[in-house]
């Protein structure tokens, strides 16, 4: 009788402990799954685009606005951090000036090229203006919604 409960008191024990380790290696899994993945193939690419611009900043892209710097501030959005080298806050009229670059980027983040990777990934654009004395001045969100 004795015997019967030592041997079902160690199948508990077996059966507890094999419970316990399957637990610990889901749980390890899903804790490297989530946790500690690697960048994927996209993210390798958007990052080598950004190193690809940076290269090439400060770069006049247009007339009075030259371009800074490109940066991958958040998962799925790039900001453009340009600069209006012809205007200064204290005399511009920053509503008026904003609307009317929104109007044309709208534009551009649907046909520029160079923006193809960012509008197949789904990527917000946000640019990012300062003036001349490289105070900020506004900020423009363009969301995929508003480019497809």
């Amino acid at each position: 009788m004795q015997e019967k409960s030592k041997k079902r008191k160690v199948i508990t024990q077996v059966i507890i402990a094999v419970v316990v380790v399957a637990i610990l290696a889901i749980s390890a899994n899903l804790i490297q799954y989530y946790f500690f993945k690697g960048p994927s193939a996209v993210d390798k690419h958007m990052t080598e685009l950004v190193t690809k611009y940076n290269k090439n900043c400060p770069l006049t892209i247009q007339e009075g606005i030259r371009l800074d710097s490109v940066s991958l501030i958040q998962e799925k959005v790039a900001q453009y951090n340009l600069t209006l080298v012809n205007n200064d806050k204290e005399t511009t009229d920053v509503g008026a000036l904003s609307k009317n670059i929104e109007e044309s980027l709208l534009s551009t983040a649907k046909a520029n090229p160079g923006l193809k990777d960012f509008r197949d990934n789904n990527f917000t654009l946000i640019y990012s203006y300062n003036d001349k004395k490289n105070e900020f001045l506004f900020k423009i969100k363009i969301i995929p919604e508003q480019y497809k």
